[in-house]
């Protein structure tokens, strides 16, 4: 089976996808977004139902109502697009992250910046989006090229507000219970 076989660079590339919050202003390629799309359809779900749908925002006025929908969604004022995952009736949210986490690697490998977002008022996701009611829509991941020259401001910002690194493992794995280190 192909996609058992070693890969120390898909390795690296999941441990160092970042989000990205600032993008330079220039639409995405129909090739890089399609490309993305076929990644998050291709994400395995519980039972292979794929309960979702993706909504594709990439105008300006579009992303600023969308941007409303959530209490820390900056990145879609810059994004060049955003993808809007909707959990269809049965789906699972768990699928859901699945799905966004490989169109965000699939934008890396694809020289794409990503950032998840999360529409904290639904209602408001719903009403522009479209969304009928007995679906729903609580993320979506921002997309555009990388900003390089302010990447580093960005990421210096985040440090100053605590908001970077990772916590060593030892502080969050356990082995067979809760509170028992995993080595």
């Amino acid at each position: 089976m192909r996609s058992l076989r070693p890969s120390d660079d898909t390795y690296r590339r999941i441990l160092g996808l970042r989000a990205i919050r600032v993008f330079r202003e220039e639409p995405l390629s129909d090739a890089d977004l399609e490309a993305i799309l076929e990644a998050g359809r291709w994400t395995g779900s519980s039972k292979n139902r794929q309960q979702w749908a993706f909504v594709v925002v990439d105008e300006p006025e579009g992303l600023e109502r969308l941007a409303t929908a959530g209490d820390f969604t900056e990145p879609l004022l810059g994004a060049a697009a955003a993808v809007a995952i909707v959990r269809l009736p049965g789906g699972y949210d768990f699928d859901l992250g699945r799905a966004a986490q490989n169109m965000m690697l699939a934008a890396a490998a694809r020289g794409v910046a990503s950032c998840p977002i999360t529409l904290h008022h639904t209602e408001r996701a719903h009403d522009i989006l479209g969304i009928p009611p007995e679906h729903h829509c609580r993320f979506a991941v921002a997309l555009g090229y990388p900003d390089t020259d302010r990447i580093p401001d960005a990421l210096r910002a985040a440090r100053e507000r605590g908001l970077s690194g990772r916590r060593p493992l030892r502080e969050l794995a356990h082995r067979g219970t809760f509170g028992t280190p995993w080595q």
